[in-house]
C-alpha cells in the first residue's frame, strides 16, 4: 500500500496537459445495448448513452451516470452539510436503485490528433491512447433514421465485423464509442451478430437546450454546483481540470490496489489530496435475481485477438 500511496502521490501533481477547448454544437442520445454475457443473451445491459460534438472536438460518454452522479452528489452534500465544522467527516454514498453504468469517457480532439480515455477512481485518470482507426467501406444501401437519411459502412475493428449509418447532412466525422472516421455523423452502429448495438435516440442543439435549461433553473429557483462531471452538458469540449495524466500500465495498478483494499485505497487517494475522514460507498442494488445467476462479463465490446 505504502508504494500505491507514492504513485497517487507522483500521479496527482501531474495535472492534465490542455488540450484546445471546443464550442458544443450538438448533443446525441443513443441507447447502447450490449450482450455481455452470451449464456445469458436475452439479458443484455441496456444504458443510456451520450455524444457531445463539436467541429473538432467530441465526449462520449454515459448519460445514466450524468443522472446518477447529479443524484449522488446531493447525498454527498446533504451529509457534508448536516456534519459541518466535523474533523473527521463520514461520507456514507448509496447508489440504491441504479443499474450499473459506464466508466469509462472517451474525448476526442480530431483536429489535433489526440484521443483521451477518462476513468475514475474517486479522482479522475486520463490515459492518451492512439485515435482509432476504421478502413471504412462505403456502400449504396440508404436509409432514414431520425429524419435523416444515412448510408451504410463496413469495417472490421478488435475483433468485430461494424455496421454503421451515417448522416452525410450532419458533417461531423465522429459517433458513440470509439467510432469515427466517416463523412457524416454516425447515428446507428452495431456488430453483425448484433451483440453491440448503438441506436439512435434523439438529437439537440446544444444552445437552444442551454437556454431552455438556464429559464427552467430560473423558474425553479435551482443552484447548479459547478462539477466536470457535469461539464458535459455545459457549452464546451475540454478535458475536466482536475484529470491527472497517467499511463495504462500505472492505472492498471491503482485498479487492483483499490480492488483489493476499496476502502483502505479511498482512504489512501484522501491522504495523497490532503483530506481526511471516512467514505464508505453502499452499491446495494433494489433488483431480486431470486437466486438466479447475474450475468458476467464474457464478450467484451473488443474482442480479444485470436492467435
Amino acid at each position: 500500500m505504502k508504494k500505491i500511496y507514492l504513485l497517487l502521490v507522483c500521479l496527482i501533481g501531474l495535472k492534465c496537459f490542455a488540450q484546445q477547448p471546443d464550442i458544443a454544437l450538438l448533443r446525441a442520445n443513443y441507447n447502447y445495448v450490449h450482450i455481455i454475457d452470451t449464456n445469458f443473451k436475452e439479458q443484455p445491459r441496456k444504458e443510456e448513452m451520450l455524444l457531445v460534438i463539436g467541429k473538432n472536438a467530441s465526449i462520449y460518454t454515459s448519460f445514466d451516470k450524468i443522472n446518477r452522479d447529479i443524484a449522488m452528489k446531493k447525498q454527498v452534500e446533504e451529509q457534508m452539510k448536516n456534519q459541518e465544522g466535523s474533523n473527521n467527516m463520514k461520507i456514507n454514498v448509496s447508489s440504491l436503485g441504479y443499474r450499473p453504468t459506464t466508466n469509462v469517457d472517451y474525448f476526442t480532439f480530431a483536429s489535433e490528433g489526440k484521443f483521451f480515455v477518462k476513468e475514475r477512481l474517486i479522482n479522475n485518470y486520463l490515459i492518451e491512447e492512439p485515435i482509432p482507426v476504421f478502413n471504412w467501406s462505403i456502400e449504396k444501401d440508404t436509409m432514414s433514421i431520425g429524419g435523416f437519411l444515412c448510408q451504410k459502412a463496413t469495417a472490421n475493428f478488435k475483433g468485430r465485423n461494424w455496421i454503421a449509418w451515417f448522416a452525410s447532412d450532419l458533417p461531423f466525422s465522429t459517433g458513440p464509442w470509439k467510432l469515427n472516421g466517416l463523412p457524416g455523423l454516425i447515428l446507428e452502429a452495431y456488430d453483425d451478430k448484433k451483440e453491440v448495438q448503438f441506436l439512435f435516440n434523439n438529437l439537440e442543439k446544444v444552445i437552444a437546450a442551454l437556454k431552455e435549461k438556464e429559464e427552467t433553473d430560473l423558474k425553479n429557483k435551482v443552484m447548479i454546483m459547478g462539477s466536470d462531471k457535469f461539464d458535459y452538458m455545459g457549452s464546451d469540449i475540454s478535458l475536466p481540470k482536475e484529470g491527472i495524466k497517467t499511463s495504462r500500465k500505472d492505472f492498471e495498478k491503482l485498479k487492483q490496489a483499490q480492488k483489493d483494499d476499496p476502502q483502505g485505497f479511498a482512504k489512501t487517494q484522501m491522504a495523497a489530496m490532503g483530506m481526511s475522514g471516512d467514505i464508505r460507498i453502499s452499491s446495494v442494488s433494489n433488483s431480486k435475481t431470486g437466486g438466479a445467476k447475474v450475468p458476467v462479463m464474457n464478450n467484451p465490446i473488443e474482442l480479444p485477438a485470436i492467435n
